[in-house]
């Protein structure tokens, strides 16, 4: 395959049209440079309207509850409010919970956006153990019921965000996973036939589990659970959507990224002893690898598909491009490197997992995304990402060549040190879930 210069950088990984939204970060900057006593103003008028928002969420009219959670996601997006997160953050917690259990279909789509929301502001921590631990089987219990894609969609990226941040160990994040898993894979019962989801719904459960997947040590897997999830996620790629398509195939990407088929080769040869497991090994091996070449060629095929009637050009080059990254990743193991301005700095992505993590956030951040990864101290962590410094009176300090070589290198002592901070003791617990870590798959 000819190379592309897009493989040495793709600066427009991202949707062309939130190129206005990153660019407007530097006027979004310049307003606050005001004084401090001007800042310290509209702090207080920001989380005074917060108050009211929180004290109309007690209120038995649904659309007045509705309207307070959209201020309240408005509010969320346009600053973070720690000091009001800190004072009030049970309460907006159980009232959003209250919603979610008692709500319409909108309300516990708002709902569950602010908790993400306040799981992202206050960042890893007993407050976002706390919420994880509050939420999880309400959010799974909400799942169950399927009357509104855009309730699904908001629960399974709200168990997604809190999981990712509140989660201590694997078994919390295998079993959110399994229940994002069983919204694709719905069982009522022997004789109850269950209501078939949705490509787009089950689109928000593959990028939602594969959100998860990448803060995974890929020793946990087995190989049979690679087996079950390669071969899942290829039967998707030959289905018409094709958001779908991309999000299974940006799911295998990952798979092969992280599953280490050399550590299963060696554990195949490396054993002295012809006995049962040896061979079930190596047949195993065997599965993986022409499974391999299977995604391969559905991928070579997607990456030059023509477009047919009525097919959209735009939806048809994304997908084209994307299946041309991952081929080349597949063949050459060169990952697609991004970069997207913000605030002048550049937050750069040099893996799948980075970009799978990149698309979400962004996608669940929307318009907060911008003002997120200026002052999100916990997103900066998660991408090794170092935006401008301001002091006291407004001048910016910019980083120094020694500062950028310390926080942006790929191969720096800090940026490994990100890399890992997202696992949060996860390796602690691996030599006692090895083998045993279920993904979801094999149980259809």
């Amino acid at each position: 395959m000819g190379k592309r210069s897009s493989q040495k950088k793709n600066v427009a990984m991202l949707d062309s049209d939130d190129a206005s939204s990153v660019s407007s970060s530097s006027s979004t900057m310049q307003s606050e440079n005001m004084v401090f006593s001007n800042v310290e103003e509209v702090q207080v008028d920001k989380d005074s309207l917060l108050d009211q928002c929180l004290d109309a969420l007690y209120e038995k009219r649904g659309s007045t509850r509705e309207k307070a959670l959209s201020s309240i996601i408005e509010a969320f997006n346009n600053s973070l409010p720690h000091e009001f997160v800190e004072n009030k953050f049970a309460t907006l917690l159980h009232q959003c919970l209250n919603s979610i259990k008692k709500g319409s279909a909108k309300e516990i789509a708002l709902a569950s956006h602010v908790i993400g929301l306040l799981a992202l502001t206050i960042g890893p921590g007993e407050k976002a153990q706390e919420i994880l631990e509050e939420s999880l089987s309400l959010i799974s219990e909400a799942l169950k019921s399927r009357s509104e894609p855009s309730k699904i969609s908001s629960l399974l990226e709200c168990l997604a965000i809190i999981t990712f941040i509140g989660g201590e160990g694997p078994e919390e994040t295998e079993k959110s996973m399994q229940i994002m898993w069983q919204v694709a894979h719905p069982k009522l019962g022997p004789n109850v036939a269950a209501a078939k989801p949705s490509p787009a719904m089950i689109t928000t459960v593959v990028s939602a589990w594969s959100f998860l997947l990448t803060t995974v040590d890929g020793g946990t897997f087995n190989s049979k659970s690679w087996q079950e999830s390669i071969s899942y996620f290829s039967s998707l790629l030959d289905k018409e959507d094709r958001s779908l398509r991309i999000a299974a195939g940006e799911a295998l990407a990952l798979i092969f990224e992280i599953g280490s088929l050399d550590k299963f080769s060696a554990e195949a040869k490396g054993s002295s002893d012809i006995s049962t497991d040896a061979e079930n090994g190596q047949r195993q091996l065997v599965h993986i690898q022409g499974l391999r070449t299977k995604v391969l060629n559905q991928m070579s095929d997607l990456s030059v598909e023509a477009g047919g009637k009525g097919s959209a050009k735009k939806d048809l080059n994304n997908q084209r491009n994307r299946f041309r990254d991952i081929v080349e990743f597949l063949e050459d193991g060169r990952t697609p490197e991004t970069s997207v301005k913000i605030g002048g700095e550049s937050l750069n992505t040099t893996t799948w997992a980075q970009l799978i993590q990149l698309n979400f956030l962004k996608h669940f951040l929307g318009g907060g995304f911008v003002k997120h990864m200026q002052e999100n101290e916990f997103l900066h962590d998660v991408f090794g990402f170092m935006p401008k410094k301001k002091i006291a009176s407004g001048v910016e300090h910019r980083m120094s060549g020694g500062e950028k070589r310390m926080y942006k290198s790929p191969n720096s002592a800090l940026n490994k040190a990100r890399t890992q901070f997202l696992n949060k003791q996860r390796m602690l617990s691996q030599d006692k879930n090895a083998g045993h870590y279920a993904v979801g798959f094999g149980d259809e």
